[in-house]
């Protein structure tokens, strides 16, 4: 999850608001990829999650990385929680997932190199420490009462209230892990069709990367068991977001969404204030219940955007929230399958085209099919297999219109369409069969580090 928002001074003017979505606006010939992933961490002994204290630990493997590669620290107290470097950060999900969010880079082969560095690094931390890490998208046996929590003071708040306001969001903070990727727009108009598109195709993103397909040490009846905990999670935040699609759809339509969202905190002198509940409009008037008299900064604004978790979220970029972490190979290809659709116009027109006739019900019974049955889903007479075939057609041609051979990147997604078989599919096949109703062969089989 992001870490605090820094810069920008108080909000004088409503206008601000949208404003600040519209200064991420770039020319095509600076727009850049940014990936981040989460895994698990374990211990190989025992399969139990990696603590956060101790000789071996997620505290070690942060200090290792900052003694051994010039990381430099991010601090919550006297805790380390995350690094920074050059542009990326490695932070702490809540419940120890370790995360990479990388720089802004121009290829994906720059994406590549960055993720085959950052496992190196950390497989050179953990040598001979009796550690490794899984790429899977839902912790496979762990309870939530074995998770270790992480000393952030925006996850307490977080824990609080998710079990107040829906079913699964304590599972999706301590026991899922993700792949995401960050693209730029050229305009507000570009934004719109990028989001809808990006709205409309990710339950494909769900069905081609789904990884998840255990949980609470047996299958759960879903593919990609993280993208149902999203389903039930917190309804104000989440979702397909319907509006998206309507007439009159910009910056500003989305700020007044956002605005409707619950807060859960205000971060002032490296603290976390608790606003759960509160609401950001109130902030922009003076009469924040946790901060009475205040109004909030560009920095708050921010900080606010980063609590909303729509299949894809704006900023001041375009995230794509839906795909399941998994091997090296599927991380990369996240990135391939939507730089390939999104920064070539002819297959970001084509793609739209292939999905603007959806209605709301459409897609959003598209996202369960995906969550349950991966490629093999379907609603309304629309085949996932179709459309993903389609839609890494789409994502080819416009890698190779790029002209740096970034299209080979695509092979992990080629191979499940020539199989119909993902990540989750061969898992349990190989539960089902050789593993002989084990998961302990998983540990290895999903392991990246």
């Amino acid at each position: 999850m992001s870490i605090p928002q820094s810069g920008g001074g108080p909000i004088e003017r409503f206008e601000q608001l949208a404003e600040y979505l519209a200064s991420g606006c770039k020319p095509k010939a600076e727009w850049r990829i940014g990936t981040e992933h989460e895994k698990f961490g374990f211990l190989t002994d025992s399969h139990l999650p990696l603590p956060y204290d101790g000789a071996h630990s997620v505290k070690a493997l942060l200090e290792g990385l900052r003694d051994r590669f010039n990381w430099q620290p991010v601090l919550e107290g006297e805790h380390i929680i995350g690094l920074s470097r050059n542009g990326a950060n490695i932070s702490l999900e809540p419940g120890g997932q370790f995360e990479l969010s990388g720089a802004p880079v121009a290829s994906l082969h720059d994406t590549a190199a960055e993720l085959q560095n950052h496992f190196d690094e950390v497989r050179a931390v953990t040598e001979g420490w009796g550690v490794g890490f899984l790429g899977l998208g839902a912790a496979p046996e762990w309870t939530h009462d074995q998770m270790p929590v992480m000393p952030k003071g925006r996850y307490r708040l977080m824990t609080e209230y998710m079990g107040r306001v829906g079913t699964h969001g304590t599972q999706m903070m301590y026991r899922t892990s993700t792949t995401q990727v960050n693209l730029d727009y050229a305009s507000e108009a570009d934004m719109v069709k990028k989001l809808r598109v990006a709205l409309a195709l990710q339950p494909v993103a769900t069905a081609l990367f789904a990884s998840s397909p255990f949980f609470d040490g047996k299958p759960n009846g879903h593919r990609s068991w993280r993208s149902r905990i999203w389903r039930g999670l917190d309804d104000a935040r989440t979702g397909m977001l319907p509006f998206a699609f309507e007439p009159g759809m910009g910056f500003q339509r989305y700020v007044d969404w956002v605005l409707d969202v619950p807060m859960y905190f205000v971060y002032r002198d490296g603290k976390y204030i608790n606003a759960l509940g509160q609401s950001f409009r109130d902030f922009l008037r003076g009469e924040l219940p946790a901060l009475p008299g205040e109004k909030p900064t560009l920095s708050d604004w921010a900080d606010h955007l980063t609590t909303v978790f729509p299949e894809a979220r704006v900023k001041k970029y375009i995230e794509m929230r839906g795909a399941d972490c998994g091997d090296q190979p599927h991380i990369v290809a996240l990135p391939a399958y939507w730089v390939g659709l999104m920064y070539d116009d002819a297959a970001l027109d084509a793609a739209w085209d292939l999905v603007k006739g959806f209605d709301a019900e459409t897609r959003e019974e598209l996202r369960v099919a995906a969550s349950v049955s991966a490629l093999a889903g379907e609603a309304n007479g629309v085949k996932l297999i179709d459309l993903a075939h389609a839609t890494v057609g789409l994502s080819h041609a416009g890698l190779a219109a790029r002209g740096l051979g970034e299209e080979r990147l695509l092979a992990p997604l080629m191979q499940s369409l020539g199989s119909g078989q993902v990540q989750a599919d061969r898992f349990l096949a190989a539960y089902h069969g050789e593993w002989g109703g084990s998961l302990a062969p998983l540990y290895q089989a999903a392991r990246v580090v």
